[in-house]
């Protein structure tokens, strides 16, 4: 899936509105105990976000992917510029900001899991349930995954 500017909400059935995050879309894989997290771009960021890679290690699945957005509580929203200063070179600040501004993934896809070894196939509004039946189990009990919200109201989606 991929964020489009555009100047009107489309409509129909065939569409499902989600919020916009001001985050970095990442992909979250773990397969047994190796976790990796992919920007957009396939740039490694596990090494930026180690709370999010011993949260993943914690869930009881062993094999997933993930797509979803890393954001950065501030408040009641989200900070763009405390995300941005998670990207250091030096290892020592990484762990210094991860645990003074931990982040968060809010997960909007699951491509892959042990039971359903490859969704990609699969349209979004059968990948919607099987991302939510995963969330139910796994995100339960933390607080580091939660899974973003979707509509497939119109006036909803424009309200929000």
């Amino acid at each position: 899936m991929e964020a489009r500017s555009v100047d009107a909400i489309p409509r129909g059935a065939e569409w499902q509105y989600e919020p916009k995050w001001d985050g970095f879309r990442c992909l979250l894989s773990r397969n047994d105990g190796s976790i990796a997290l992919r920007s957009k771009s396939g740039e490694d960021l596990t090494r930026y976000f180690p709370e999010l890679a011993e949260a993943a290690l914690r869930l009881k699945a062993t094999q997933f992917t993930l797509d979803g957005e890393i954001v950065v509580p501030h408040g009641k929203t989200f900070s763009f510029d405390d995300l941005l200063q998670r990207i250091h070179p030096a290892q020592s600040r990484i762990k210094k900001l991860s645990q003074a501004t931990p982040a968060l993934f809010l997960a909007f896809d699951v491509l892959a899991t042990a039971k359903d070894k490859k969704l990609t196939g699969q349209p979004l509004r059968k990948r919607r349930p099987a991302l939510e039946a995963f969330a139910k189990i796994q995100f339960r009990s933390q607080t580091t995954f939660r899974l973003s919200p979707t509509t497939t109201s119109y006036a909803t989606a424009k309200s929000g």
